[in-house]
């Protein structure tokens, strides 16, 4: 087994890429307030390496508006078909503008233009109102590529902290955590 955390996340990875039937980059993003008034929702992992686990929103959000208060955050990867899970804590940052503009440019037109129409978080007064700003966007956009918008951009979880969960029989379950010590790792075992 690897003692690097990130190459044995990487092939956790590959696996559920491999096996999951949907969406094996989803994750749950826990953040919390200014006030310590957690939350938690589903996002979708867009890249990882060394550096750490990148995610992309937009900045107005609720999820953006609690890391501009409290940059701190935690991962969860559930990979039911594998019976695994990994827990990833660290601080966050914003991403530069050169790797925002270039996955934004790999999304698709309408996830472009959908960047833009809509106010994420913010109350909708039905479907209808998202309906028309998107027909404004995609008028505005007509014949031209679509930019990142400036209120949209990526965030990275550096990881201080992972937790590699496999199932065990009889709830005597493997759990191997990762602790970051300086340019380096410690590891040891949890009790399940």
């Amino acid at each position: 087994m690897s003692t690097d955390p990130i190459a044995l996340f990487s092939d956790w990875f590959a696996e559920a890429e491999a096996s999951e039937p949907n969406d094996p980059n989803a994750v749950a993003l826990a953040t919390a307030n200014a006030n310590g008034q957690p939350a938690v929702r589903m996002v979708l992992l867009k890249g990882h390496d060394a550096a750490g686990f990148v995610i992309y929103t937009n900045q107005q959000s609720r999820k953006a508006d609690d890391l501009a208060a409290n940059p701190q955050a935690a991962l969860l990867f559930h990979w039911k078909s594998l019976r695994r899970q990994v827990r990833i804590e660290g601080p966050v940052s914003v991403v530069d503008g050169a790797t925002a503009d270039a996955y934004f440019a790999t999304r698709s037109r309408v996830s472009q233009l959908g960047a833009w129409a809509s106010e994420q978080s913010r109350p909708l007064p039905d479907h209808g109102t998202l309906s028309a700003r998107l027909q404004d966007v995609t008028r505005r956009f007509e014949d031209v590529d679509v930019t990142r918008p400036p209120h949209w951009s990526g965030y990275r979880v550096t990881p201080a902290r992972m937790e590699f969960w496999r199932d065990g029989a009889h709830r005597l379950h493997e759990r191997r955590l990762f602790t970051r010590s300086g340019d380096g790792w410690t590891e040891g075992l949890l009790y399940p």
